[in-house]
């Protein structure tokens, strides 16, 4: 009997010991198409779904013995990846592998292994599997552990993965998926809020990206515990990813972007200054901050309330002490310009007499334990439910509850935050918590990293629904892949030091090239005190980044543009100034990023990867095609080196040109961020507003860099709110400037037939090698004259009719 124990102990332990091993994919038996599919079966169960998505785009869905789940992902606007037409595919069988080609790429299959190497036409491997995929049964949760490794290519650098506080460069580096309220992180904190399993890789100047399509917690390891060996794992669901071919990082993240979808184009009041505090609360508070800003006429669009607006915290209600009339408050603060943004948080306060808790208690709308009960976490308004917004009828509900903030009382724009989920004490839900999951039931394993997002759609819906026919404006502080569908972003809980504006740089730049361009930071930090210096330098580049917003916790002092003095507050709108001014360049530059998907803040690396030198910095980056930026991030600098990528450049503030491929000096006291306007380029310039909407724009300027060349430019109209534009109603202005010893010729081409408010140019002429003697506009004389610019310089101009088609200066 003894005896039979002991066996019987032996045998337990084996078992145990073997749920620990990894398991690899057996010998190929068998590879065949369907259609753009390939499928390949080895003789252990394992399978491979190899799905051509466009000539530039391969995804790898693997599956074991157990077989392929259904195919859904929240990172898509249909739940799957939308296919292209290809114009030639070929499958092929040798006899140790397997041969998939498109017009751009090659796949290559192994028969004994299952591992797959993808290489360009010109047979350069691009990702190589090193063990390839493997997986390791977890006991505990009955899901697999999914692993795919790859060789780390000769000379890889690798960029991306949402808002890593880290190096530009991951290389070197581990990180995890898990979204996570982190107050008050640090560099190389992790993880952070948001959930985008996306990077680039670059070797051989070639760049390509992976998406690993995985809801599940995640890592990432870029050669850092083995130098020649990068790997992305997750702790349950498909090992489920795609390749994507440049050859440029630029095109990459273009090509994840359209998979993914962009964003619609936002109100062009959204784009401009926004000012928020934890909180502005009573009435009168809220109204001598719009005060302030119209008697120093610093412009600003939008003011927030935080959660002290509302009754005891609960979402959708407003504090009779604080705002007993909401309505006219809203309505007086527009009538001034000044648009309403309101926090809305996740969590819903368990109350009976609370007509929201009500609602959806009785709908059964709030996330269950496995068990059955409520989901019970502690939040703002202390014990709360918390709504499954992966329901379809939950988001509806959700939506509808919006009417009242939105076309009833007035408010613009929703921030939904602590939407990780957040639990105080505990930090998030429990695993058990389970969640409907578009029908496919699923654990807070699956749902957490997802579970902002969908607020986010869910928040999104509604603020559009009762807007319309005005577009909608949401932030959020959590998102998975594809959230830019929804919502803006800000980078979250920072601090106020030297560090944060150098970390804002780099996680803007970051989300940026990660499909998520709207985002910014909390200007001058959230937690703690800027001095105003610090202010002023984090004002200067927040200017520069799509969502430009001044934020801060109210237990650490004022944080208003005059906060910290007068002085400061002239140096602070001088740069908001300038943000109004080049409005016109900010939403064509979102334009594009919606048509094309092209990342509106741009590392150095991404315009011009043929440069090794561009690859390790970071501090540079372009606004669009034709603005670069490097802030200051140090005190008491009255200047910086940078590195400027080759072409030829032109200091904004000084017009001094510049060559680039080298680094150069750019002085900069606090009067001025280090900026360089590409030589060739046309900047489109609106009046000076104090909020979007303020004054008819009658006249456009037109900045024209001087180029011995060359050089395209854009300008997109379609009058910045509505839907319109949907209909056709916009226009694009294509600029095409070409230079010569003596002489420049500026061409318009026009396409689209609205008919913006403005009928003439002033067009400003910089760095010309020669006197502007002779000027003509479509064949007919024009006159010469001189203006001051806001830099002060002295330089030639001339005005022109809006639907002009060629100037000759010479």
């Amino acid at each position: 009997m003894a005896d039979n124990i002991q066996e019987n102990n032996y045998m337990v332990n084996d078992l145990a010991a073997q749920s620990k091993q990894e398991f690899y994919p057996g010998r190929v038996v068998q590879g065949e198409r369907q259609g753009t599919d390939f499928i390949f079966r080895c003789d252990n169960g394992v399978q491979l779904n190899l799905q051509v998505i466009t000539d530039k785009v391969l995804r790898f869905r693997y599956a074991t013995e157990a077989g392929f789940g259904p195919d859904f992902s929240y990172a898509f606007p249909q739940g799957v990846p939308a296919r292209q037409d290809l114009e030639f595919l070929e499958f092929r069988e040798k006899p140790d592998h397997y041969r998939i080609t498109t017009d751009r790429l090659i796949c290559v299959v192994d028969k004994e292994n299952l591992r797959t190497r993808v290489l360009n036409r010109s047979g350069l491997v691009l990702s190589e599997d090193e063990k390839g995929f493997h997986w390791e049964y977890e006991y505990e949760t009955g899901n697999d552990i999914v692993k795919m490794s790859k060789l780390v290519q000769s000379g890889a650098h690798y960029y991306g993965l949402g808002d890593k506080p880290d190096n530009m460069n991951l290389r070197g580096k581990q990180f995890t998926n898990w979204g996570t309220d982190t107050y008050g992180y640090q560099k190389g904190s992790d993880p952070l809020y948001k959930n985008i399993p996306f990077f680039l890789g670059l070797h051989q100047k070639i760049a390509h990206g992976i998406f690993f399509d995985n809801s599940f917690k995640a890592g990432f390891d870029f050669a850092a515990e083995r130098a020649d060996v990068s790997s992305f794992w997750a702790q349950g669901g498909e090992m489920n990813y795609y390749f994507i071919y440049g050859p440029s990082l630029l095109e990459v993240t273009q090509e994840y972007t359209r998979l993914t979808s962009p964003p619609e184009l936002p109100p062009l009041w959204a784009l401009g200054y926004h000012q928020c505090k934890w909180s502005y609360f009573p009435e009168s508070n809220v109204k001598a901050i719009a005060q302030g800003f119209r008697d120093r006429q610093i412009p600003c669009d939008a003011l927030y309330l935080d959660i002290d607006y509302m009754d005891g915290y609960r979402c959708f209600t407003w504090s009779p002490t604080h705002f007993p009339e909401p309505q006219r408050m809203v309505r007086e603060l527009a009538e001034d310009g000044f648009k309403t943004i309101v926090i809305i948080d996740p969590g819903i306060k368990i109350d009976p007499d609370y007509s929201v808790y009500q609602e959806g208690l009785k709908n059964d709308y709030f996330c269950r334990r496995a068990d059955g009960p409520l989901m019970k976490g502690s939040v703002w308004p202390g014990l709360c439910n918390f709504p499954d917004y992966t329901r379809p009828e939950v988001r509806e509900w959700w939506a509808g509850l919006f009417k009242g903030l939105i076309q009833e009382t007035g408010v613009k724009g929703v921030w939904n935050d602590m939407n990780e989920p957040a639990v105080f004490e505990k930090g998030t839900f429990p695993d058990d918590v389970r969640f409907g999951y578009e029908g496919y039931p699923a654990s807070h394993r699956k749902a957490h990293n997802i579970y902002g997002m969908q607020m986010a759609r869910a928040t999104n819906d509604g603020v559009k629904q009762f807007a319309y026919p005005n577009r909608p404006f949401t932030i959020t502080r959590s998102t998975y892949a594809g959230g830019q569908r929804y919502s803006s972003g800000w980078t979250g809980d920072n601090i106020a030091s030297w560090e944060h504006l150098w970390l804002a740089n780099i996680q803007c730049q970051r989300l940026s090239i990660s499909g998520f361009s709207f985002v910014g930071s909390d200007i001058g930090g959230f937690i703690d005190t800027p001095d105003g210096e610090l202010y002023v330098r984090w004002v200067a580049l927040g200017a520069f980044h799509p969502f430009f917003r001044t934020h801060s916790s109210g237990d650490h002092g004022d944080q208003e543009p005059w906060s910290f003095g007068e002085n400061f507050a002239e140096l602070a709108k001088g740069f908001i100034e300038l943000r109004y001014r080049l409005l016109p360049y900010m939403y064509t530059t979102f334009w594009q990023y919606n048509q094309q998907g092209t990342p509106m803040l741009r590392p150095l690396a991404f315009l011009d990867q043929a440069d090794t030198d561009t690859y390790l910095r970071m501090a540079e980056f372009s606004l669009g095609d034709h603005l670069l930026v490097c802030p200051i991030t140090q005190p008491g600098a009255d200047g910086r080196w940078m590195y400027l990528p080759r072409g030829n450049w032109f200091y904004y503030w000084t017009d001094e040109a510049k060559t680039g491929g080298a680094e150069v000096w750019a002085a900069a006291d606090l009067t001025r961020i280090p900026l360089f306007i590409k030589a060739g380029a046309v900047v489109p310039m609106y009046p000076l507003m104090q909020y979007v909407g303020e004054k008819t724009v009658e006249e456009v300027t037109l900045h024209v860099y001087y180029k011995q060349g060359s050089e395209t430019s854009v300008l997109y109209e379609d009058g910045g709110e509505g839907y319109g534009y949907e209909q056709g109603q916009s226009t694009t202005r294509r600029f095409t400037v070409t230079g010569t010893e003596t002489g420049l010729l500026v061409q318009q081409q026009t396409e689209g037939d609205f008919q913006p408010t403005w009928t003439t140019y002033r067009v400003v002429l910089h760095g010309l090698p020669f006197a502007a003697a002779a000027l003509s506009t479509d064949g007919q004389p024009a006159e010469a004259t001189e203006v001051t610019t806001e830099t002060g310089l002295t330089l030639p101009a001339v005005v022109v009719g809006a639907d002009f088609t060629e100037l000759v200066i010479g």
